[in-house]
């Protein structure tokens, strides 16, 4: 696991080892959802090759935040899902991706977010979260 002790004594730093870069955060965000399996993880987030997802989801995994359940199957079958400590992360994500959709309609085009990341996981478009 990714060493936890703060350099700057500052716990967003803490948080950040956690479940910052890149992928995690769109990870999460994904697994807001429910349950997902590891093939569909990667359809819904372009750009990521297998490796880095296989990656990042062991060190969700590691963390606490992400559960990995395997079914007995042939071929076998396995599901991610987010545990009671990751979904304690659902406001800090979707505060996330509430900036980041106000950011892009004022800085950016204004469809330069896709709209799977405008929604939030029941559906409500951001703007409606945002109020």
């Amino acid at each position: 696991m990714k060493r936890l002790n703060s350099k700057s004594g500052c716990a967003v730093e803490v948080t950040l080892s956690v479940m910052g870069g890149t992928w995690k955060p769109i990870i999460l965000f994904q697994l807001l959802h429910g349950k997902k399996r590891f093939s569909e993880l990667g359809r819904n987030i372009g750009g990521i090759t297998q490796r880095m997802l296989t990656l990042q989801l062991r060190e969700l995994e590691e963390a606490g935040i992400v559960e990995r359940t395997v079914h007995a199957e042939v071929p076998p079958r396995v599901d991610y899902a987010l545990t009671e400590l990751g979904l304690s992360l659902k406001p800090v994500l979707i505060a996330m991706r509430n900036w980041g959709v106000e950011y892009a309609r004022s800085h950016l085009h204004a469809d330069a977010v896709p709209a799977s990341c405008a929604q939030e996981s029941d559906g409500k478009p951001a703007e409606a979260q945002a109020a």
